[in-house]
């Protein structure tokens, strides 16, 4: 099948089509060993090194965005990832406030194909974290109350987004929220979250939320801190 060309952009089958000329049966054995959702039969993978979807995807930026919701659908998880990888690039370079309104609302919509890690960690920080920084940031609080880990995820993931702003304190809410989270991807992601906080304003937040904490989210959490500091959390969580 030939590469499909929508005003210079690669369209959601030509995406595909050029995703499977580049699969083969060795990465597809490394995928199965590294996602266990690949392995229950759960999830399904082309193949493909992730530095080849990645590069194909960026090289599909102008893609529209019919397209890329129709990559979303797609039950590939390279094409899902490529999909991201194209809102996550049109989302960190100038475009208008429309644009960035229309990804951050097919990113929410569409959530239910967002439905691992790798996927959320694509795009949250600058689709909605990005989108919400001149914004009230009460959806976030939403996504952390939410029944879905990968919207939980999202939540805390976009909320770091602020740090690069100098702001926390729409972080430690989230991760107020997300402290007693039971499922590891969304704890892995508050620790890493919080690691990128000043010292100064991460200590009275661990002060009062690490004991709710699980310890993988602690270390990660606690990495940047003077030693005496991290065996103080950690003797106290």
């Amino acid at each position: 099948m030939g590469v499909v060309i929508v005003d210079g952009a690669l369209t959601a089958v030509g995406f595909v089509a050029a995703l499977e000329s580049l699969s083969s049966d060795d990465e597809l054995r490394k995928y199965k060993r590294a996602f266990p959702l690949a392995r229950k039969g759960r999830d399904r993978f082309l193949g493909v090194p992730m530095g080849r979807v990645l590069e194909l995807a960026r090289a599909s930026a102008e893609m529209p965005l019919p397209q890329i919701e129709a990559l979303l659908d797609s039950p590939w998880h390279e094409a899902r990832v490529g999909a991201l990888t194209i809102m996550d690039v049109q989302a960190r370079r100038p475009t208008t406030p429309e644009r960035r309104r229309e990804l951050y609302e097919l990113y929410l919509r569409r959530h239910d194909r967002i439905d691992s890690w790798d996927l959320v960690d694509r795009a949250a920080a600058h689709v909605v974290g990005g989108y919400l920084a001149d914004r009230p940031r009460h959806p976030l609080l939403a996504l952390a109350a939410s029944e879905s880990p990968h919207e939980r995820r999202t939540a805390i993931v976009a909320a770091a987004y602020f740090l690069e702003a100098g702001e926390c304190a729409d972080l430690f809410a989230v991760a107020d929220a997300l402290a007693a989270d039971p499922d590891p991807e969304v704890q892995k992601a508050l620790g890493w979250a919080l690691r990128g906080a000043p010292a100064q304003e991460l200590e009275p937040f661990l002060a009062r939320c690490a004991p709710r904490m699980s310890r993988t989210a602690l270390r990660h959490a606690i990495e940047k801190l003077p030693k005496a500091a991290r065996s103080r959390f950690l003797d106290a969580s």
